[in-house]
């Protein structure tokens, strides 16, 4: 005989106990359903049940007792066993501080290359004052390279580093690359990393003019934008009668109309939108703030979102997710909302920032000035803009000069 669910009536023992009424509450603001938030409520009881037997505390839950839980789970072929099941729990219980929070790297075994890169990144984060997101990102781009050369075979050989091996390492990596931009972040990461080397005494010689600049001209590529039929193949493949088409009409207009970043979008907050002034305000790249006007049919996809496919959540952003937990987007989903919509449609692979270049584009070619487009896309200077002129076809049609005709005698 199955009970009925009620995520309240879920019975506790361990540690996790206290905190039961509130991740109830914390459930029912992400939108779980009753059935779902009562799952949840059991798995953790049985994890608090788990915790008790084994005399560990909240906080001792790290990443290597949870696997051991869900490894016990998996053994004893009971549902929810995998680390995602726990990401609701997890998430509560660390915002409360009773238990460790995520660690940086990853968990395992550590080797020298995870030691060679957590102090890279100790020293990126103390002695260059980075970021935790570009501390991460340099450790990503020189990992081939510490896994490749420096500690090959998972022998520590920074000792036997010379800018020959270093050469040779970017010549046969950084030309395959896929893009310009990817070779140009690893050459800077690695030029980093060398510098790091060589300040932790590591190194006898500063290697870091072992790493060429990767040749790349300023404005030689040319944006791509949507042309209109493409535009309206994208909106017509969102269903403008379901939450999930709703949202993503939202989402498409905006960044077409407005020329919007992924991550903008993604930051956007309901106390941005200003109704009343018909004003947005907007969180761009180095903490720039704008107040940018809210076009007519962008605030009608908002106002239809918002009033009809929103679902109630905690959560400030304008943009949710569409299914539980009803938690903010990421710039990367905002991204993937746009390809999935191009994919519909049958345009092919289509990401968020193609939407940007079509807003510039439109406007270019509508008769604005780069000056006025630089403002749209709000840019730091003119200079960044230029590379849009060169997709202003009425004008540059006006620069072509007559095919020379030759004149009788010529050949």
């Amino acid at each position: 005989m199955h009970s009925v669910c009620n995520p309240s009536g879920v019975r506790f023992v361990g540690p996790v106990a206290p905190f039961a009424s509130g991740l109830v509450q914390e459930l029912a603001s992400l939108g779980y359903t009753t059935n779902s938030a009562t799952m949840q409520m059991q798995l953790a009881a049985a994890l608090s049940r788990w915790l008790a037997a084994g005399g560990v505390g909240l906080d001792g839950l790290t990443p290597a007792v949870m696997d051991q839980f869900l490894l016990e789970r998996r053994r004893r072929r009971v549902r929810h066993y995998s680390p995602r099941a726990l990401i609701p729990i997890v998430g509560y219980l660390r915002r409360l501080g009773v238990m460790p929070s995520a660690p940086v790297g990853p968990v395992g075994p550590v080797g020298a290359v995870e030691v060679l890169l957590e102090r890279f990144a100790g020293y990126l984060a103390g002695q260059r004052a980075l970021t935790p997101a570009v501390v991460a990102a340099y450790v990503h781009w020189v990992r081939p390279f510490v896994e490749e050369v420096a500690c090959s075979g998972g022998v520590d050989r920074v000792g036997e580093l010379s800018a020959g091996v270093v050469a040779g390492f970017v010549t046969t990596r950084l030309p395959v690359m896929s893009s310009v931009k990817k070779a140009q972040i690893t050459a800077c990461a690695l030029r980093s990393f060398l510098r790091f080397l060589h300040a932790e005494g590591m190194t006898a010689m500063l290697l870091v003019d072992a790493v060429p600049s990767v040749a790349s001209w300023r404005l030689s590529g040319l944006p791509q934008p949507l042309s209109s039929a493409q535009v309206e193949a994208l909106l017509d493949a969102c269903d403008g009668s379901s939450p999930v088409g709703r949202r993503d009409l939202a989402v498409i207009t905006m960044m077409r109309r407005m020329g919007l970043r992924c991550a903008e979008v993604a930051a956007l907050r309901l106390e941005d939108l200003d109704w009343l002034a018909g004003t947005v305000t907007v969180h761009g790249k180095s903490a720039r703030i704008d107040r940018m006007p809210l076009p007519v049919d962008v605030g009608a996809a908002l106002v239809d979102y918002l009033r009809v496919g929103r679902p109630a959540t905690a959560a400030r952003t304008v943009f949710v997710r569409a299914k539980a937990p009803f938690t903010p987007l990421h710039s990367s989903s905002v991204s993937c909302i746009v390809a999935r919509a191009a994919d519909r449609a049958g345009l092919g692979t289509v990401h968020g920032h193609r939407l940007r270049h079509t807003a510039a584009t439109e406007t270019l070619n509508a008769g604005a000035s780069l000056e006025e487009v630089a403002q749209l896309l709000r840019h730091s200077g003119v200079a960044t803009t230029v590379v849009y002129a060169k997709t202003d076809q009425s004008r540059l049609a006006q620069l072509a000069r007559p095919w020379p005709v030759g004149t009788a005698g010529t050949r």
